[in-house]
């Protein structure tokens, strides 16, 4: 049975063979029997389908050499048919819930939220971890921002996918964002919008109400659950962790198809990430916000999201109205107390501010 730190070990072997295996869009570790922790850990691959090629191509397991004993150990791998993943902004409106695509004021976490033809998810309203009195809208940069640059671009209100009109239904502007990289890592989607005024964000969540704060890291196979402008109320259960991924940006910044480092990736039964559920937040069942959602698998069933600790690291954030902004770990696993998201490492969180926007004035 293998450890959590042998299957990431294995992964990182993998994921240096990846341009040998074509067909394959990730690599990530999980539980070898799905949810069931008994059967020890297991290197997930994410492939475009289940033909013979593909198959072919990936592993069955993966030796690594155990620091205790000396010896080899196999790590099985899991072949999991996503298909291609995909940032997931609406273009137009689509079958969804009217209230999460209709105005609201002031506004709250989950509803609609965009830029000029662009619809996204309002994911969580936040305040500055030094001086709490000026709220944001967090969400992803390709929901707020027009094409990765630092040009100023107007928030909208209902997003722009749904009726949300330059100037009439403006919140407030793009503030900072983390600049996606083409060729580089890149490890968050995510970027700011400052309101034209406070009293236009609410610190509380649709249809969950008021966020308890954050929490810096969760388990794999923890239960989580959301609201997104699409799919509304959806729940899901963390299946990969650690997980590298690639993501089709389409035509936006020129970016194509791009590699995210260490994503989460969040299962459910039904689609729980469809084009306007970008920037969405996942909550623990205490309703503290855990991981952001930014893309999605060709189905919806599977969410590509990131630990929402990494953007308060990167932005120097927190969780507006929660009481002191409570923080809390995840819950040690008998597995392994490592079978969990971490904080950005220095060395990691550097290179997120490299990327880093300064404030955008109009």
């Amino acid at each position: 049975m293998s450890t959590y730190r042998q299957a990431l070990q294995a992964k990182e072997r993998l994921v240096k063979r990846w341009h040998k295996m074509p067909g394959v869009v990730g690599i990530g570790v999980g539980f070898a029997n799905g949810l069931n922790r008994s059967g020890g850990m297991c290197v997930v691959m994410y492939t475009l389908n289940a033909s013979a090629s593909i198959r072919k191509s990936c592993p069955r397991s993966v030796a690594v050499r155990c620091k205790k004993t000396g010896r080899s150990v196999q790590v099985p791998v899991q072949r999991v048919t996503s298909g291609r993943c995909s940032c997931h902004p609406a273009f137009k409106p689509r079958a969804t819930s009217r209230s999460l695509r209709s105005r609201i004021r002031p506004v709250v976490a989950g509803y609609s939220v965009g830029r000029p033809g662009i619809s996204g998810t309002a994911g969580l309203i936040v305040a500055r971890a030094a001086n709490r009195a000026q709220r944001f809208l967090l969400s992803n940069n390709h929901v707020l921002n027009r094409n990765n640059t630092g040009g100023y671009t107007e928030t909208l209100q209902p997003g722009g996918a749904d009726g949300g009109r330059s100037g009439i239904d403006r919140i407030g502007r793009l503030y900072r964002f983390v600049r996606l990289s083409r060729s580089g890592v890149n490890y968050l989607d995510a970027a700011l919008s400052i309101p034209l005024n406070n009293r236009l964000l609410a610190p509380t969540y649709a249809r969950v109400g008021r966020i308890r704060g954050y929490v810096r890291s969760y388990s794999l196979g923890s239960r989580l659950k959301k609201v997104g402008r699409t799919t509304g109320l959806v729940g899901g259960v963390v299946t990969s962790i650690n997980t590298d991924v690639a993501v089709d940006y389409g035509s936006y910044g020129g970016l194509g198809t791009i590699r995210f480092r260490n994503q989460t990736v969040i299962r459910s039964s039904r689609a729980n990430s469809l084009p306007g559920d970008s920037g969405s937040v996942w909550l623990t069942s205490g309703n503290r916000a855990a991981a952001v959602n930014f893309a999605g698998s060709e189905d919806g069933r599977f969410s590509i999201s990131f630990p929402i600790q990494w953007a308060m690291q990167a932005f120097g954030i927190r969780t507006a109205g929660a009481v002191a902004s409570k923080v809390r770990a995840a819950r040690s696993t008998r597995l392994s107390h490592t079978a969990s998201t971490r904080c950005l490492s220095k060395k990691e969180l550097s290179e997120v501010k490299k990327h880093l926007s300064r404030r955008i004035q109009r």
